[in-house]
């Protein structure tokens, strides 16, 4: 009788039942542990990926690690480096509701729906997904891209209404709100010299989009940044830096409030590498010159959703 049972649900479920499963609360509580998804890794992507050859982008792809389709260097974000040498054209259109670009050098003009403007070096770009974009170049070009395309193939949705229009933030002005803030006479006592970039259509979580952060900071020469950690992945740029600079991460803080058992990331010019969600990291800048990068977050997402757990030691 209960062999007959079982052979009879097993073969006659009705069409809306197939797909159901069950499972013990221990056996599924925590995917991760039970390796039944992966940790994000840590990983670093040099210059050398970019810096010369012919017009291309570049995705900074970790999906067979993350067990995803791809390209995505998250499970919610994709990272790029774009060569567009001058003269050329490339063309962007990315299943995406957010598109963030900092122009590492070079200048061109972009054209997205509607929209025009030109860029040139240190400029930020923050597009929506609707229109696809053309990125043409003036001179030869490298740019640092980060689209939200994996999360949405992961949901199964594509955008159906821009959330902003494309915003420029020239880099003259982003250079001098940068400078004021490190010449604040209380920059010292803060937990970093930077500024976010935000858009006036998200005053609750004051970030560059409804999905993705975009900070723009100074490591001072000499300097420490004390461990921090968040629950959104970081996507960093290093723009600048002498020898010397570097990151530790780590999953835990010894009694003295430093990372326990770190992995360190040396820094260099041009160099993109991920910090995995929740890990602790502190930054050292042991030379006698400034040093200046770009992280990228999906933080927009988790402050609207108010898990971001933002933590300093």
């Amino acid at each position: 009788m209960n062999t007959r049972l079982k052979t009879s649900l097993s073969t006659e479920l009705p069409a809306h039942e197939r797909e159901a499963e069950y499972f013990e609360y221990s056996k599924a509580a925590n995917p991760i542990s039970a390796n039944l998804i992966t940790r994000i890794p840590y990983h670093s992507f040099p210059a050398s990926l970019y810096n010369s050859g012919e017009t291309r982008l570049v995705p900074l792809d970790l999906s067979e690690s993350l067990g995803c389709e791809g390209p995505a260097t998250g499970p919610g974000l994709c990272a790029n480096f774009i060569r567009l040498n001058a003269g050329d054209s490339l063309k962007l259109e990315p299943n995406a509701t957010s598109q963030v670009l900092y122009v590492i050098a070079g200048s061109g003009g972009l054209v997205q729906g509607l929209h025009a403007f030109e860029w040139a070096k240190g400029c930020f770009m923050a597009l929506p997904g609707l229109d696809a974009v053309v990125l043409t170049a003036t001179e030869d070009s490298r740019l640092y891209y980060v689209h939200d395309e994996p999360l949405l193939r992961f949901l199964g949705v594509t955008p159906t209404v821009d959330r902003f229009a494309p915003t420029l933030y020239p880099a003259e002005v982003a250079n001098a709100k940068l400078r004021e803030a490190a010449e604040d006479p209380r920059a010292q006592d803060r937990s970093r010299i930077s500024i976010l970039l935000a858009n006036r259509n998200f005053p609750q979580t004051r970030t560059v989009t409804h999905v993705l952060w975009a900070m723009y900071g100074i490591l001072p020469a000499g300097s420490i940044q004390k461990p921090h950690r968040h629950q959104s992945i970081a996507l960093d740029f290093i723009i600048d830096c002498p020898d010397g600079c570097y990151s530790l991460v780590g999953t835990e803080l010894a009694a003295d409030g430093q990372i326990h058992n770190p992995v360190r990331v040396d820094w260099s010019p041009g160099l993109a590498f991920v910090t995995p969600p929740g890990y602790w990291h502190a930054h050292f800048n042991e030379s006698d010159r400034e040093a200046f990068l770009i992280p990228v977050q999906d933080a927009g997402l988790q402050t609207h959703l108010r898990s971001l757990d933002i933590r300093f030691s």
